[in-house]
């Protein structure tokens, strides 16, 4: 005993050490110590580890603190039973303080308590709020639920069937307080348990509607009649008698109401149509509200409203989208009128906070259905106009109206503002000048704007802008010329003076030229080069071809030094602004300001930035067009850095489009510095060079790539393409050859024959089946893709040649099925119309081979080919789906996966009854009802696929049924980006729960789509979150075998980093911590040097990306 007393005082000094670590291991082995038996403390020392242990609770250290928690959690679970027996009567208690402070207490006691006294405690409430003793004890309870439900949701939700009922007896009872009470309780069974408040929603939002409008001492309708009659008088003494009853505090049940429907509107996305039906008449109904704060809640749930409606919107783009995402649009914009009426009025009242409402939820409503204010603008311009020249304004209002017209504007047609034009532009134009500088920034912002509705350059305007810009010219000017003004207004103003030049520059006459001289000082100035550049862009691509010859020969040598600095954004925009300066001003520009940016160009041609290499390439396109003669002379090494880039395996289709259309226009310039026999040889020699390297030397890309810069050099010049042809005819046949130039010679065969055809060489058919024998096989790949891009230009000898030998070669019918396909691919769907039976029947013919490879090549081959003639061809392919044959039934359902493309197709319409998710969601959002079940079923381990392999003398598990659910997750992750609002998510979250526990790979999909979820639905998220650490945990724990080979711990490790994601995820959502399960694991990364550093290399990565995203967003 006095050993242990001792060893205990010795922890006690060293947790008072200034190592950290001493501290924390002190108090770990603390820790330890007490919770063995033989340990007995005196009252002294136990009032020195109490006193230790609440200082420990400030320590500086993260990780001793955290420790500290985790004791005083653990020593105070047993306790939990007399904390709640002592708190249960003070809710009883007569002093309303102490009651609110113990319902704050039992809401910390149910995030940590067990599931026994949680069920006591609400077993307790239950009891008493069915006694109903006092009106003012059932108030405490009711709140007493409300706290418990806001603070441990997820564990209350199975007991709302009791909870509920009993709360919406309560609310007839004539007390306005317990009223209250009862709707912040039913907003937070809302917001907290979802899935189990969703029977009771109907009775709820029927309590809520008829108590929104709950206020018996006030009567609306003579407010009405007064203030048409006593319209412009202002009777202050009056009004406080009118409004201010201390005794009525009906509009408290109002507002809780309020608050309550936006919990509602927030979380039900599904019930948008029944809102706009029920709800929303009711809402418009109450914009007349006459307390403030009971307003502002009113306004805010309409809001939330509008911005459930917004999501919807992008499903409307599609031809074929479906009616019912039409329907809440199309109820919203019946509904206008009834908003605006309510509310114009109100836009020119003395409350502010009410005016900041309106605008606040007409700029939601505009953004929603853009063009729905166009007839209603002749009543909310005077609105407008108010709140911008009234001087008792608050700065905020007058921003929160400029936001609003900003969108006004930008979601209007220019016209309708035309008759307006006179009343709108002088409070603008005042609010430029205000000495507030955010206020100034919104009104150039507006001006920007407005510059574009005064005269549109994208259709014929009759409107009359000059008068106008006697004003607003002055006024942008007048902050174009300061220096001595905030950032964010400097940039404002050269953006809306380059707006205004670009529209109105014409109707500067002497101004015009000033004006460009400041934007010359303003480039010289490194904070504001960016913008000037951009506006300078702008103000070029106008097309009243403003004179920009007086500033082009100090500016253009300027921006050319900008092409070498650090700042990427900057010669990204000085590439664009350089190359639309070329286009449109190339007769004033002297060979020696271009030479200064061809001497530029090179070292921006790089693999490193492949954008930047790609408009980089415009320009050079753009020069050599307009100025053939200075690109000659520097033709050198641009060539090399483009050809070098042409070989690289980074190259991208938007940059190899730019190239070749450099080299086209350079093979046909005047004074061109290679022909284009000599740029053929520059592109192809090295491959030639390197070629005899096996496997190839040069990346795959780099063949393809080159293939495509041969086609477009001899497009260019036709003479030159015969001799081409044959050149890579006899580098295709010749056995001396390497198998890298032979690959060669057939892409470049393929690219030439797309673009034209080569009937004239009788013997390409042979060479190219002669390859189909080739050892190598790139060679027969590359033989393959030529024969069918061959055939697309020359169609009538090659298909049918084609279709022949598929027929009579069974040896060689997967490399002759692949040239099928990328004939049908490329092919217009008018020029095979004559071939569709043929093909069809052939295809048909090998939907029952053996090689799963070749089904699928025919699979694509029938789904292009459906595409040619959809109405006849998409039934026959149901009609197969009933066939006994599941090789012929995969291989159909494959095919129509390949029926689904990226752009709208005549196919869509027929496709809705076999549809997937992900490039054309909008056809599968209302079959999800019947799809999902079987979707679902498939994510489940089937015992019956699970078989056992004897290897040797080891026995290896194969688990024939994981491909489909690796598909089955994957398609469930689909749906999170495309139908999220037609999905239960708790039924989806169940399947997840599934998946953390099933093999690696499937583990590793749900790790994802837990972190997706944890970002999109983390209510739902965090009321199953004692279910899904438990699994987390496990993987996080787990430890591979002493001698297992190094993949199983790469693989183990790969496991823990994906798992310490989705903990990263989960980590985020507010509240998460407060889950006992969730703080226990917290402390375990912790306490752990291996799993701490791993969550550290985490957080650390998601930051930098993060940060990255902004960085390119900006």
């Amino acid at each position: 005993m006095a050993g242990g007393s001792y060893h205990i005082s010795s922890l006690l000094e060293k947790m008072t050490s200034s190592d950290k670590d001493f501290r924390f291991m002190a108090t770990n082995d603390l820790m330890m110590e007490l919770q063995k038996d033989s340990i007995k403390l005196d009252e002294d020392s136990e009032k020195k580890v109490v006193k230790m242990l609440l200082k420990l609770l400030e320590d500086k250290n993260g990780e001793v603190q955290n420790l500290a928690v985790k004791w005083l959690g653990g020593t105070l679970c047993s306790f939990h039973s007399s904390i709640l027996s002592c708190l249960l009567p003070q809710l009883t208690s007569p002093r309303l303080a102490v009651r609110k402070r113990a319902i704050i207490a039992l809401g910390h006691l149910v995030l940590t308590c067990s599931g026994n006294i949680f069920s006591e405690l609400t077993e307790h409430l239950l009891a008493e709020l069915k006694r109903n003793e006092s009106t003012s004890t059932t108030r405490t309870y009711i709140q007493c639920v409300a706290g418990i439900s806001r603070q441990a949701g997820h564990r209350i939700g199975e007991h709302l069937e009791k909870i509920v009922p009993l709360i919406v007896q309560y609310c007839s009872v004539e007390d306005d307080e317990l009223r209250e009470f009862c709707f912040q309780a039913f907003e937070s069974f809302v917001s907290r348990c979802p899935k189990e408040i969703d029977p009771h929603i109907p009775t709820v939002m029927g309590l809520c509607l008829k108590y929104i409008t709950f206020d018996p001492n006030y009567n609306y309708d003579n407010e009405e009649e007064e203030m048409m009659e006593t319209e412009n008088e202002k009777d202050e003494e009056q009004e406080s008698d009118e409004y201010s009853d201390d005794d009525d505090v009906s509009w408290k049940v109002r507002r809780a109401a309020a608050k309550c429907l936006e919990a509602m509107v927030s979380s039900r996305h599904d019930l948008l149509q029944d809102f706009y039906r029920i709800l929303s008449p009711v809402l418009i109904s109450r914009f007349k509200e006459r307390e403030e704060n009971v307003k502002a809640d009113i306004f805010s749930t309409y809001i939330s409203l509008l911005k459930q409606t917004l999501p919807t919107q992008s499903w409307l783009h599609t031809a074929d989208a479906s009616g019912k995402d039409e329907v809440p649009l199309r109820m919203l914009q019946d509904q206008v009128p009834k908003i605006v009426k309510a509310l114009h009025k109100q836009l020119r009242e003395k409350s502010i906070k009410s005016r900041q409402g309106c605008f606040s939820l007409l700029t939601e409503l505009a953004n929603v259905l853009p063009g729905c204010l166009a007839e209603h603008l002749p009543v909310l311009i005077p609105g407008i106009v108010f709140s911008l020249a009234d001087k008792s304004s608050s700065s905020n209002m007058r921003i929160d109206t400029l936001a609003f017209l900003h969108v006004l504007l930008c979601t209007h047609q220019p016209e309708v503002f035309h008759p307006h034009m006179a009343s709108l532009l002088p409070p603008v134009v005042t609010c430029i000048g205000d000495p507030f500088y955010k206020i100034t920034s919104e009104a150039l912002l507006v001006a920007q704007q407005l510059v574009k509705v005064l005269r549109p350059l994208d259709k014929p305007c009759m409107f009359d802008a000059k008068p106008y810009m006697r004003d607003l010219f002055p006024a942008t000017l007048k902050r174009l010329q300061a220096a001595d003004i905030d950032q964010e207004v400097k940039e404002r103003a050269i953006s809306c003076m380059a707006y205004t030049i670009h529209h109105l520059g014409d109707h500067l006459s002497t101004h015009l030229q000033p004006t460009l001289q400041i934007f010359l000082e303003r480039l010289r100035n490194e904070i504001t080069r960016l913008t000037t550049v951009k506006a300078l862009t702008l103000i070029a691509a106008s097309p009243l071809h403003i004179d920009l010859r007086p500033i082009l020969g100090e500016g253009f040598p300027i921006l050319a030094s900008f092409l070498r600095k650090n700042q990427r954004a900057l010669r990204l925009s000085t590439l664009t602004a350089l190359d639309v300066l070329v286009r449109n001003y190339s007769d004033s520009l002297k060979p020696v300001m271009l030479e200064a940016v061809l001497a530029e160009l090179p070292a921006l041609i790089t693999e490193s930035d492949m954008h930047v290499s790609q408009v980089a390439i415009l320009l050079l396109t753009t020069l050599a067009k307009v100025c053939p003669s200075c690109l000659s002379k520097a033709s050198g090494p641009i060539l090399a850095e483009i050809f070098q880039l042409v070989h690289s395996p980074l190259l991208q289709a938007g940059a190899l489009g730019a190239i070749t259309d450099l080299l086209q226009v350079l093979v046909v310039a005047p004074a061109a510095a290679a022909g284009c026999a000599e740029l053929l040889r520059q592109l192809t020699e090295p491959i030639h060079r390197c070629g005899a390297a096996e496997p190839p030397a040069a990346h795959r890309q780099t063949f393809h790539a080159v293939a495509k810069c041969v086609a477009a050099l001899c497009a260019a010049c036709p003479r030159e393409a015969p001799g081409a042809v044959s050149r890579f005819l006899q580098d295709a046949r010749s056995p001396g050859r390497s198998s890298a130039v032979r690959v060669l010679a057939f892409l470049c065969l393929a690219e030439l024959g797309r673009g034209a055809s080569l009937d004239e060489q009788g013997e390409l058919q042979a060479v190219l089946l002669e390859a189909f024998a080739s050892p190598s096989e790139e060679e027969k790949s590359a033989a393959s893709y030529a024969l069918g891009s061959i055939g697309v230009g020359s169609l009538q000898q090659f298909l049918p040649f084609l279709l022949r030998e598929i027929g009579s070669q069974p040896r060689r019918q997967y490399l002759l099925l692949t040239s099928l396909r990328e004939l049908l691919g490329a092919c217009p769907p008018a020029a095979l119309g004559p071939y569709v039976e043929d093909v069809w029947a052939l295809l048909f013919r090998h939907c029952e081979c053996a090689e799963e490879g070749t089904r699928s090549v025919v699979a694509e081959c029938l789904g292009r080919l459906t595409l040619v003639n959809p109405a006849l061809l998409l039934p026959r392919l149901q009609e197969q789906l009933a066939s006994g044959s599941p090789h012929t039934r995969s291989t159909i359902v494959t095919a129509v996966k390949f029926t689904i493309t990226d752009q709208p197709q005549p196919i869509d319409a027929l496709l809705k009854g076999c549809i997937a998710a992900h490039n054309k969601p909008s056809l599968i959002r209302e079959l999800l009802g019947s799809a999902l079940p079987s979707l679902y079923a498939e994510t489940r381990v089937r015992r019956e696929l699970i078989r056992e392999v004897e290897m040797g003398p080891f026995k290896h598990t194969v688990d024939d049924g994981l491909d489909v659910r690796k598909a089955a997750f994957e398609c469930m992750y689909t749906l999170l980006d495309s139908c999220l609002d037609r999905l239960d998510i708790y039924q989806y979250l169940d399947h997840v729960e599934d998946g953390l526990k099933d093999h690696y790979d499937i583990q590793m999909l749900t790790f994802i789509l837990l972190a997706r979820l944890a970002a999109l639905r983390p209510q739902a998220v965090l009321q199953r979150l004692e279910r899904l650490i438990d699994p987390l945990q496990a993987t996080c724990s787990t430890k591979v075998k002493a001698g297992s080979v190094k993949q199983e711990f790469e693989k183990q490790d790969e496991l823990k980093r994906s798992a310490m994601r989705a903990v990263a995820a989960l980590l985020t959502i507010p509240e998460a911590e407060k889950s006992p399960a969730m703080a226990e694991f917290s402390s375990q990364i912790r306490a752990s040097p291996e799993m701490a550093s791993l969550f550290e290399s985490i957080q650390k990565d998601s930051t930098t990306l993060s940060s990255a995203e902004s960085m390119d967003m900006n």
